[in-house]
């Protein structure tokens, strides 16, 4: 239907950037066959200056989470793990846990994928706060972490993560 509305390309969400370049390559070749207008000029200049934007997205430094009749804003850096389940996510630190109703995919795309890691299908720990992965006899790894008691499964979907190097 894009097509038929004369449509040079189009992007799907999430965007990859590479796909990105590729539609950017398009309207360019496009804009050259054609007399350029003003307004083309503009989108041709804003596409440019978004190509040019390699920062890294914004990652959560603080989790608010409701704790009774108040807000608590726990510091990333003290964040164990989550675990979802439903429609909310749980909080773990050192100190205790609180529910949030932050979607965990939501969620996941704010933190850093190399401070935090997923390792079930609902379940996202902190990298830091891994003590030790264990092996059972039947093959399935369970993570043992610095300041909490409890022994995190992880899915055979993740379990590449914790391979020897």
């Amino acid at each position: 239907a894009a097509f038929d509305a004369a449509a040079v390309d189009y992007l799907l969400k999430p965007i990859d950037p590479e796909r990105l370049v590729r539609c950017i390559a398009r309207l360019r070749e496009r804009l050259a066959e054609t007399e350029t207008s003003p307004a083309l000029d503009q989108l041709a200049l804003r596409l440019q200056g978004l190509l040019g934007q390699t920062q890294a997205p914004d990652r959560l430094r603080f989790i608010r989470a409701g704790v009774g009749n108040t807000v608590k804003m726990i510091p990333i850096e003290q964040v164990i793990y989550f675990d979802a389940s439903d429609k909310y996510v749980c909080v773990f630190t050192a100190e205790g846990e609180a529910l949030i109703r932050t979607p965990q995919r939501e969620l996941l795309a704010g933190l850093d994928p190399k401070q935090f890691w997923q390792i079930h299908r609902g379940t996202i720990v902190n990298v830091e706060s891994i003590a030790s992965a264990e092996r059972d006899e039947a093959g399935r790894i369970r993570l043992s972490l610095h300041g909490r008691e409890e022994r995190l499964p992880v899915s055979r979907q993740f379990a590449h993560l914790f391979r020897q190097m």
